[in-house]
């Protein structure tokens, strides 16, 4: 495995690479865990060459204080990568990634995307998520690039990027990977005590909750009520718990609104955020 921390570097190895190998990106913020590596494992039998990134990227943080709490362990997360055989590593630094700055970047059209669910609650975060993977697409070059699908909306909003810029790169959707207890499996989830961890599977009951409600002809509305209700405990916070048109995020007001439904939620576990989704395409029995 071959790591590099400067663009220059790291381009100069890929320029040869790309002439008759395909290149599998997958960016990441680092923590890395079993999530992270159900994407690399897909780039590793899809491509000739993986690439991980490895940067924090503080403009996708509308929280200043979420940014300086984000787990960094690039030591564990470098030896990880290795085990597995990754080939490539870059590891930049914030003036590699933004060389002009952080404010030279012009906000594009997402559609409205970034003004609804994750968007409302995070204002600048999915402007800042398009900053930084337009970036690190122009620096890697790939041919794939591997998203994990627990940031459902994230998908959405670096599909309208892409199409922003006309950039020709093919984005494999990874399912989400859960822990035992359901909780999906996420960086933050390491700032959780052991007992908010199995607390915060929660989350995920919720979800499953709603989704049998849906199967049982519950109506959307009593049922989503229902739903939300499983979170109304000690230290949780839920901030939106939602019904949604899987292709335009419209909310829904029944289950016959839209073919393609996902419930969408995020909650805070103490101090935590947590995020997760639950696609619903399958019509009640």
């Amino acid at each position: 495995m071959k790591a590099f921390r400067t663009v220059q570097a790291l381009q100069s190895h890929l320029s040869t690479i790309r002439e008759d190998q395909t290149i599998g990106f997958v960016p990441t913020m680092g923590a890395l865990h079993e999530g992270h590596l159900a994407l690399v494992r897909q780039s590793l039998r899809r491509d000739d060459c993986t690439v991980v990134s490895i940067f924090v990227n503080p403009t996708q943080f509308n929280d200043p204080e979420d940014y300086l709490l984000y787990p960094r362990t690039v030591d564990a997360d470098l030896a990880l990568l290795e085990s597995k055989g990754v080939d490539v590593v870059f590891i930049p630094t914030e003036s590699e990634i933004y060389p002009h700055g952080r404010d030279a970047w012009k906000p594009i059209d997402l559609g409205g995307l970034d003004q609804i669910l994750e968007g409302a609650h995070r204002p600048g975060h999915f402007q800042g998520v398009a900053q930084v993977v337009k970036r690190l697409l122009d620096i890697v070059q790939p041919h794939r690039l591997y998203l994990g699908q627990k940031d459902y909306q994230q998908i959405a909003v670096i599909r309208k990027m892409l199409h922003h810029f006309q950039l020709p790169v093919e984005i494999v959707e990874v399912p989400t990977v859960r822990e035992p207890s359901g909780l999906a499996m996420s960086s933050r989830n390491q700032r959780l005590s052991a007992l908010d961890r199995l607390r915060a599977s929660r989350l995920f009951e919720a979800l499953v909750y709603l989704e049998q409600m849906y199967r049982d002809e519950v109506p959307l509305p009593t049922a989503v009520q229902r739903a939300q209700a499983l979170l109304d405990l000690p230290d949780f916070r839920l901030e939106y718990l939602v019904v949604c048109d899987a292709q335009t995020f419209r909310e829904l007001q029944t289950w016959n609104d839209a073919p393609q439904k996902i419930a969408l939620l995020a909650c805070w576990v103490k101090d935590v955020r947590l995020i997760d989704n639950l696609p619903l395409d399958n019509p009640p029995s």
